[in-house]
């Protein structure tokens, strides 16, 4: 009876001892939110690979040491809110996000969980964060010299365009009035007479190449924003059926068949979004890391489009190109 006794003690210690060990609890793998105004396809894919390029040069990998939940909202900034609210929900530890609207979907759906954003204006005075030293709440990213790449994209069509007398300024009809001027007076200061189109619709981009063919606009600036870089094929077709050399902020348009580009490189500016995730996954809190502002800016011309425009670049904007499309 001792022995059997004994034996019946033992097999229930075994049992027992894998129970401890299951309980045990295993390290959580963080996850990430992202945010975007595009779509899960070529055209969101090189800010998306960027992003991923920096979280894996930093130790972190997607699917292994990190989880990313992806939310899109194909170029409808309606989706927008409920997307950041269905990211809260999945309690994820940092949400990366670019553009004004997206941006304040997720201030407006979290005070607590950290955003990292990339932006083209200035979110200071738009006020998604109180400073660029210290950002204040839960926000904190890079964002553009919004001013520079305003003044320069028409100085940069003139140059390239010498006998350029009018351009058409194509805008959202949610953008800042001052982000507006600021272009506005810009290419008026270089003698060009500027007509301003504003569009807040797909169907509505048409007719304001249309209107800007018909008043005789020799070219078109087209002002960032994150709703035309999801449509961009579309305002690329509608500059060739038009016959409008047009001038945008990120060499994708180039690379798609847009004529010219002029602004920050958007892919590296999600790449270096990924330091800022890194670290607040580490225990940084966004106040204690300022707003980065890139002071690197691309210029690229696609001469392919350029000749089926029947266009000359200038020499001298074609010696100071980073990119060529040929």
């Amino acid at each position: 009876m001792r022995l059997i006794g004994r034996v019946v003690v033992i097999s229930l210690n075994l049992f027992a001892a894998p129970l401890v060990v299951e309980a045990q609890p295993s390290r959580q793998v963080p996850r990430i939110g992202f945010l975007s105004y595009g779509a899960p396809t070529t055209i969101a894919s090189p800010e998306r690979e960027a992003f991923r390029q920096g979280l894996r040069e930093l130790g972190w990998i997607e699917g292994q040491t990190v989880t990313i939940e992806y939310r899109w909202a194909e170029g409808n900034p309606q989706r927008l809110p409920a997307l950041a609210r269905d990211l809260i929900q999945l309690k994820v530890d940092v949400i990366v996000t670019s553009g004004t609207g997206a941006i304040r979907a997720a201030k407006e759906a979290t005070s607590t969980i950290p955003i990292v954003f990339v932006v083209l204006t200035d979110p200071v005075s738009r006020g998604l964060v109180k400073g660029f030293a210290h950002p204040g709440g839960n926000l904190t990213g890079l964002a553009s010299q919004f001013d520079e790449l305003l003044s320069k994209q028409p100085q940069l069509m003139k140059e390239a365009l010498p006998n350029l007398s009018r351009i058409a300024l194509l805008s959202r009809a949610e953008d800042s009035p001052a982000f507006v001027s600021t272009a506005e007076a810009a290419a008026r200061g270089l003698g060009l007479a500027v007509r301003a189109l504003k569009v807040a619709e797909v169907g509505e981009y048409e007719n304001a190449f249309r209107t800007a063919q018909r008043e005789r606009a020799g070219a078109i600036l087209v002002l960032p924003s994150p709703i035309f870089n999801a449509r961009r094929r579309v305002l690329i077709e509608l500059a060739a059926k038009y016959r409008l050399p047009a001038i945008y902020e990120f060499s994708d348009y180039v690379r798609d068949g847009g004529l010219m580009s002029y602004g920050p490189n958007i892919a590296e500016m999600f790449r270096a979004s990924a330091s800022y995730v890194d670290r607040i996954l580490k225990g940084a809190k966004p106040d204690d890391l300022p707003v980065q502002r890139p002071a690197i800016f691309e210029l690229a011309i696609n001469l392919k489009t350029a000749k089926a425009l029947g266009l000359t670049i200038s020499p001298s904007v074609l010696g100071r190109v980073d990119l060529v499309i040929e």
